[in-house]
């Protein structure tokens, strides 16, 4: 689908009208991705953006990457593109979510690039019962370099049956080095960042509703405003 303008001039024309409506930028964001027949700005800007392609280049086997922004900021298609990514280059990918069923999965995955061909290949876990002990089991002997994402981090110990947010990630970073299995957890980030009136969230905006050490992350991702940043942890 063609635009009314270029990605920069319409990234323009959201702020302006944030400014003049008092409303936040990703709100204004959907509104004018809605007049260009979009049904919201993450689906309009991953068909017209490639920002998300040199994602996968830049992690290592075994790495343990968060991916973190505030809601509507694309953090779940740069999970999905990862993985799409991964399927191009014939590695095994696996979605894990406890937010998406199936078909919700599968209707982001068919608005990115190759979606419709690549996303069938991409394979779809959304039982209650994930955690760090059930992604260990269902990746039990695949492949060295495997591409696994989790969406999402906060949820993970929802059940109060379920090990402590801590004890998983511990164990799963354990998993990824001994594996080589890449696994990326997407994240929330704190609603206070939006007040602060920086460009990016940092590792100190993640919300942590329960104690977790960030260092045990190799790597995050950051987003905000189309803007992405990738930066070594631990």
């Amino acid at each position: 689908m063609k635009l009314s303008a270029p990605i920069y001039q319409l990234k323009r024309r959201a702020k302006l009208l944030a400014r003049t409506d008092t409303i936040p930028l990703h709100q204004a964001l959907d509104r004018i991705a809605q007049e260009e027949g979009f049904t919201a700005w993450s689906l309009l800007s991953s068909q017209h953006e490639s920002t998300a392609s040199p994602m996968l280049s830049q992690l290592a086997d075994g790495d343990l990457l968060l991916i973190a922004a505030r809601p509507g900021h694309g953090k779940t298609l740069l999970g999905l593109q990862l993985l799409l990514d991964a399927v191009r280059q014939a590695r095994r990918a696996t979605f894990f979510t406890l937010e998406y069923t199936e078909a919700q999965t599968l209707q982001r995955l068919h608005a990115l690039p190759e979606g419709h061909v690549l996303g069938e290949k991409i394979e779809i876990v959304t039982s209650d019962e994930i955690s760090a002990d059930y992604i260990m089991r269902h990746l039990a002997g695949a492949p060295k370099g495997t591409v696994a994402v989790i969406d999402y981090l906060q949820i993970l110990d929802q059940q109060r049956i379920k090990p402590s947010l801590s004890e998983q990630v511990t164990a799963l970073r354990s998993f990824a080095r001994e594996t080589g299995i890449v696994l990326a957890f997407i994240s929330q980030i704190d609603r206070s960042f939006e007040a602060d009136g920086k460009s990016l969230p940092r590792l100190q905006d993640v919300r942590l509703p329960n104690q977790l050490d960030l260092r045990l992350f190799t790597k995050a991702c950051f987003l905000h405003d189309r803007e992405i940043q990738l930066q070594r942890v631990g």
